[in-house]
């Protein structure tokens, strides 16, 4: 044997014949039916010879060496990772020789980083320790037996070598079974042992590494048939990829984030889309990864995804959350331990997306082979995404060409002849007008078209934006005509409408005293985007659009006529004669641009839905500041819906007539529905007589809340509602009060339609009263 013999040992036999029983009891263990120590340990050789599970054989290897040393606990730690990220990890740790291996499997990985403690320095030395007493040896950390309570005394650790000497782990035993310290004899058993240990690991470390290749490749190719089948959605493409993922390399969580191809040219990163698959949806063989938006993920993911996504470079961090000193709260981001993110790229070579993993199963941090698998698993992800953006920016261009097509067959731009026209007219002053502009109580009803046009002419002039712009007088006349021609003439969202939103604005500004609040920019954008915001308005829905899988759906998957009026207003701007932003720099433009761009966004009432809690808890908290740019942008959002809604502050006579007519519009897009989509649309001209009751539903589940700060419950009365309403300070009347004509306006209103609608249910009850009567005779 390779083992020197020490006659002053007379209790390694003995020792081996008394576990002969326990090793037969157990199956992993072989029959010890020689008495020899040779015959013995030739057994234990044999024993774990065959074993290609590093798992399992792990276990036999420190079973057997609590046989051989008689040691209380023993552990092994296998190298990972190479270079200066090399570390030791023991997924098998304090092994007792009565420990099965799903009793030790199931515990927390240890790791030692390279060179640290007693296994690091024998690790990196190569040299074997024996320590009678632990405590006076420089290496030993105290820490775990604090911890845990245990003592140690005696160690022994051994490296464990490959064929070609180089260390690839090491094992530790601690405290000898009724002895002091180890002796020379269980060092020479440990090491000629661990000699044929360290050819078993290597073998079953290789065979381990084939699997895993032939599985990556197996993954990869069902990955390149995936992505080959789906060519249409992106959603679909990224889900299958994290479902791979998962398979290749479980973990609690793994991510793509797209990044948003607007940011490209000011160098911030931004993402657009974020999809997630966690390890329980895996499990359950969900059929789609979560779709979430930026904010909703950690901020320090989100900052290292960025980073990643600026620089290019992989990041593989362990123990994320102590290096940033943070403690996640997101459900579906959970405390991080191990943490890898890496660029995706597109054909070009251009960084379109990150992929994110969190927290490995079956370690404490990702490795060296993890993030190979990761590389090819991104080339992949962004061979997909390039596809689908291929093929989704084809479809937005045809879809594109049918709405240009339409809109050019439909639209025309203002002729210089009637532009001349107009500007031939007399401008009257603001008080000149049929009806007052400045007035939050003004009345369209008796101005003319051209009057319209000259009222916007005015609003502009007053609002002192043409001379800071140096707006050309004659392209600012030929843009307004412009925008009027753009409009449908539909029931109500056509020009009329658009007119009175910008008048509302206008009045708020004269009102409510915001001249000197609102920046010039702020003025200009404001009114350029209530003049736009229902451009080339088709009298239907957004969902309608959808529904009926319009090109304008196909376009634009989110706040679709939203962003078809803003597409619309650049349209105009860039056409000859139009362009009333000629005299600004570019940076100017660009913020103009950016500005409209949201405010016209913020007409889509699902927005101002997710906006207004915000500005509600601003101005009731006292914490809304003008000099604050999001506090101002958040503003501007509930401005626009206050104007774009403001028909239900009008006088009575206006405020019922206008009623009438959105409901007809409304209704003539349910008969659409009825005939091709739904049986019973939400909007069904049968259902006429419950406008009154509508509008109320209408008022107190939007306009109130807009109006004033509290919400009013279905359950309160109509007296219980005004109450409310009394006792509660409207949100712009707290930041400018003379807007309380606003609010005043839809108490009266909701009471008139409330008032209406008890009416209609009294009438109802009486004519069903005789027919029951009739009935129980």
């Amino acid at each position: 044997m390779a083992f020197k013999r020490h006659d002053t040992d007379p209790v390694l036999l003995p020792r081996m014949k008394e576990s002969q029983i326990k090793v037969v009891d157990r199956q992993s263990q072989p029959t010890l039916k020689q008495e020899s120590e040779r015959d013995v340990f030739l057994d234990l050789i044999r024993n774990i010879s065959s074993d290609l599970d590093v798992a399992v054989l792990s276990h036999k290897i420190l079973t057997n060496v609590a046989i051989l040393t008689t040691a209380d606990r023993c552990s092994l730690f296998l190298v990972q990772g190479t270079g200066n990220k090399r570390a030791l990890i023991a997924t098998l740790f304090d092994v007792k020789e009565s420990s099965t291996l799903a009793d030790t499997h199931k515990r927390t990985e240890v790791r030692v980083p390279w060179g640290k403690g007693i296994i690091g320095h024998v690790a990196m030395s190569g040299e074997s320790v024996n320590i009678p007493d632990a405590y006076e040896y420089k290496y030993f950390n105290k820490d775990v037996d604090h911890a845990t309570g245990y003592r140690t005394k005696a160690v022994m650790c051994q490296p464990v070598k490959d064929t070609e000497g180089q260390v690839i782990g090491v094992a530790q035993v601690i405290n000898k079974l009724g002895g002091e310290a180890f002796t020379d004899t269980d060092e020479d058993v440990f090491r000629t042992y661990l000699t044929f240990c360290g050819i078993s690991l290597t073998k079953a470390k290789l065979f381990e590494s084939s699997k895993f290749s032939l599985r990556k490749n197996e993954v990869l190719l069902r990955m390149a048939k995936g992505i080959l089948q789906e060519q249409s959605c992106l959603k679909t493409v990224v889900h299958k990829i994290l479902v791979e993922g998962q398979e290749m390399i479980q973990c609690r969580l793994c991510s793509v984030m797209i990044i948003d191809e607007r940011c490209g040219a000011s160098g911030d990163i931004e993402f657009s889309r974020v999809f997630e698959l966690t390890h329980e949806q895996w499990e359950k063989a969900e059929e789609c990864s979560d779709e979430k938006q930026p904010g909703e993920i950690s901020a320090a993911h989100l900052e290292q995804a960025k980073s990643v996504a600026k620089s290019g470079k992989l990041l593989n961090m362990s123990d994320f959350d102590s290096q940033h000193s943070l403690v996640v709260k997101n459900g579906n981001w959970p405390r991080c331990k191990s943490f890898l993110c890496l660029p995706i790229y597109n054909k070009d070579k251009t960084i379109i997306g990150v992929m994110q993993f969190l927290n490995k199963l079956s370690s404490v941090c990702f490795d060296e082979q993890d993030e190979r698998v990761f590389e090819a698993f991104a080339v992949f992800c962004g061979l997909g995404i390039n596809n689908i953006m291929l093929y989704d920016n084809m479809r937005k261009a045809i879809a594109r060409t049918k709405v240009a097509l339409e809109v050019l067959s439909y639209h025309a731009l203002a002729s210089n002849e009637e532009t001349m026209r107009i500007m031939r007219l007399p401008l009257p002053a603001s008080h000149e007008f049929p009806s007052n502009l400045t007035s939050l109580q003004f009345d369209d009803t008796q101005l003319s078209d051209d009057n319209t046009v000259l009222a916007s002419l005015r609003m502009f002039r007053d609002s002192d934006v043409i001379d800071h712009f140096h707006m050309n007088y004659r392209t600012l006349t030929r843009w307004i005509l412009s925008v009027r021609k753009n409009y449908r003439k539909v029931i109500y969202h056509n020009w009329r409408h658009a007119f009175n939103v910008v008048q509302c604005m206008f009045a708020i500004f004269k009102e409510g005293k915001m001249l000197e609040r609102l920046s010039a920019m702020e003025r200009m954008t404001l009114l350029v985007a209530c003049l736009c915001h229902d451009l080339d308005h088709r009298g239907t829905t957004n969902t309608f659009q959808a529904q009926s899988s319009s090109p304008l759906a196909d376009l634009y998957s989110t706040s679709t006529m939203e962003h078809h009026h803003f597409d619309h207003s650049i349209m105009i701007l860039n056409s000859e004669g139009n362009n009333i932003f000629e005299n600004m720099d570019s940076s100017e433009y660009a913020e103009a641009i950016s500005m409209i761009e949201t405010d016209i966004l913020a007409t889509d009432l699902a927005l101002y839905f997710k906006k207004r809690t915000k500005f509600f808890s601003l101005v009731n908290d006292q914490q809304f500041e003008w000099d604050n740019n999001a506090h101002r942008k958040c503003l501007h959002s509930l401005l626009m819906t206050a104007c774009d809604l403001s028909a239900i502050t009008k006088p009575w006579a206006v405020q019922k007539k206008v009623a009438h007519l959105v409901a007809s519009e409304f209704f003539q897009q349910g008969d659409i529905e009825k005939t091709h989509f739904i049986s019973q649309p939400m909007m069904d001209r049968e259902k006429k007589e419950e406008i009154p009751k509508m509008q109320v539903g209408f008022i107190d589940g939007i306009c109130l809340p807009l109006y004033q700060v509290n919400l009013i419950t279905n359950t309160q009365s109509d007296s219980q509602a005004l109450d409310s309403i009394s006792c509660n300070m409207q949100a712009f009347t707290k930041l400018c009060p003379p807007l309380s004509p606003l609010l005043e306006g839809v108490e009266s209103n909701r009471h008139n339609w409330q008032m209406l609608a008890e009416k209609k249910q009294e009438s109802q009850s009486e004519d069903t009263a005789p027919a029951q009567k009739s009935c129980d005779g």
